[in-house]
């Protein structure tokens, strides 16, 4: 019944993009991008590929993948912002781009007002990590550590700002705690230290953490969703000890903001059923992030949600825009 009332809804957008007009309904007739703002082998470059992939199939069309690096992945995205709207150039976009990036750099676009949100692809949490120096092995003896010694437990991140950064200053505003962040130019570099044991915590994903978790040399104490991660097994979801809202890094489709809204629905279709794709579905398990179901009014409240915690996070941390 679930899979009829799908193909009845499919079938909806496409009626009503089929009856937009001579022009629209020709689309596409030509190559489609996918701009991503990272280097090629990172997660959101890994998932626009299987993305792109599903989409050449479907469409009929060849959908490539470009990749656009620099300025935190800012300069990908006025690119894009700029670009035409006809639906051939789209965003890979995640929240350091869209909601983070008004407030932490002096960027060339407005992440609202620029940009058709059309799906979430995937999502992925991020977990509460300590050294295995840390004399804590669940999330509410790290939280009692940390008020005995108020400042004194230091943690990582992939630079200022970052979002390994932000959700470890949620964390310890959620928990009522005071920790001493440490920035480094990268993950990898904060990762040496903490499995040197010269920082106490990190907040990685779980795609991140996985090398590390074999090796025994860290302890992942929570994962920063409402529910658990299959990456980490046995690791509560933060929610469970915390009254603490999820905190997630997401990978999804954006187009410019003109573009027509019959191909914005046609897409939002073609995604909501990739994600009932098991081939689909397994290529992105392989991946380590979890699909999500969206329309494009819910990725829109989710862009608005997540704007409003992070101008709240950065501006509770004094930072200021760079760049």
């Amino acid at each position: 019944m679930r899979a009829f009332k799908n193909a009845i809804a499919a079938g909806g957008l496409l009626a009503a993009f089929f009856s937009g007009g001579e022009a629209v309904a020709a689309w596409p007739e030509r190559t489609i991008t996918l701009v991503v703002p990272f280097a090629p082998g990172g997660i959101t470059d890994v998932v626009a590929r299987v993305t792109a992939e599903r989409l050449n199939e479907r469409l009929k069309q060849p959908v490539i993948v470009e990749n656009v690096v620099g300025a935190v992945g800012t300069i990908a995205t006025a690119r894009v912002a700029r670009g035409d709207a006809d639906g051939y150039t789209l965003l890979i976009g995640t929240p350091a781009q869209i909601s983070i990036a008004p407030f932490m750099y002096n960027i060339s676009y407005d992440p609202i007002r620029d940009f058709a949100p059309i799906s979430v692809i995937a999502t992925s949490p991020f977990v509460i990590t300590v050294g295995s120096s840390v004399p804590v092995a669940t999330l509410q003896e790290l939280i009692a550590l940390a008020k005995q010694k108020p400042g004194q437990i230091t943690f990582g991140s992939a630079g200022l700002g970052s979002l390994s950064h932000l959700v470890a200053a949620q964390f310890a505003k959620t928990a009522g705690i005071t920790l001493t962040h440490v920035p480094y130019k990268g993950i990898a570099p904060a990762f040496q230290d903490l499995v040197g044991n010269h920082i106490a915590m990190m907040s990685p994903s779980p795609v991140e953490l996985r090398p590390f978790l074999a090796q025994g040399t860290l302890k992942p104490l929570a994962v920063t969703d409402t529910k658990r991660s299959a990456m980490v097994p046995g690791v509560p979801a933060i929610s469970e000890i915390l009254p603490s809202k999820a905190v997630v890094t997401w990978n999804g489709l954006l187009a410019p903001v003109k573009t027509p809204a019959a191909v914005v629905a046609l897409l939002s279709a073609e995604i909501r059923a990739a994600e009932q794709d098991p081939i689909f579905l397994e290529k992105l398990a392989r991946i380590g992030v979890d699909p999500i179901v969206h329309m494009p009014r819910d990725f829109e409240r989710l862009i608005a949600e997540d704007t409003e915690r992070w101008r709240e996070i950065i501006r509770d941390l004094g930072l200021k825009p760079s760049q």
